[in-house]
């Protein structure tokens, strides 16, 4: 995992973003440093703990489409691939891969789930 993260001032310094109680935007902060080179975090409740978030950030960040959480525990950061873009020579490919099968990259780099329905 890398040791810098960036963060895009067009996603953070929208309403949406800065609208979010400053407990529920610390949380996106230090989930997006602990995030793995495609966005994945394995741990999003330690991480909720170490912040001292509540539930409710959890469930904020999700009802504003800021990170997309899966069955296994794992979450990813919607907007991963704007905030970061990882050279070739040091990036690592993400373990989850069951849960990046369930992605789909839209045009403008922001992770959508696929619905079963695409799969068909």
């Amino acid at each position: 995992m890398a040791e810098k993260r960036m963060f895009a001032r067009s996603i953070i310094d929208s309403d949406a973003f800065l609208t979010m109680p400053q407990s529920t935007q610390n949380l996106y902060f230090h989930l997006g440093m602990r995030a793995d080179d495609d966005g994945f975090i394995n741990n999003p409740r330690s991480i909720q703990r170490i912040t001292g978030a509540s539930d409710d950030d959890v469930k904020i960040l999700c009802a504003k489409n800021f990170i997309i959480p899966f069955e296994s525990g794992v979450i990813v950061i919607k907007h991963w691939r704007i905030h970061n873009c990882i050279q070739r020579d040091r990036y690592k490919p993400t373990a989850y891969a069951d849960e990046m099968g369930r992605l789909a990259v839209k045009e403008n780099k922001v992770y959508t789930m696929i619905s079963q329905s695409d799969k068909i």
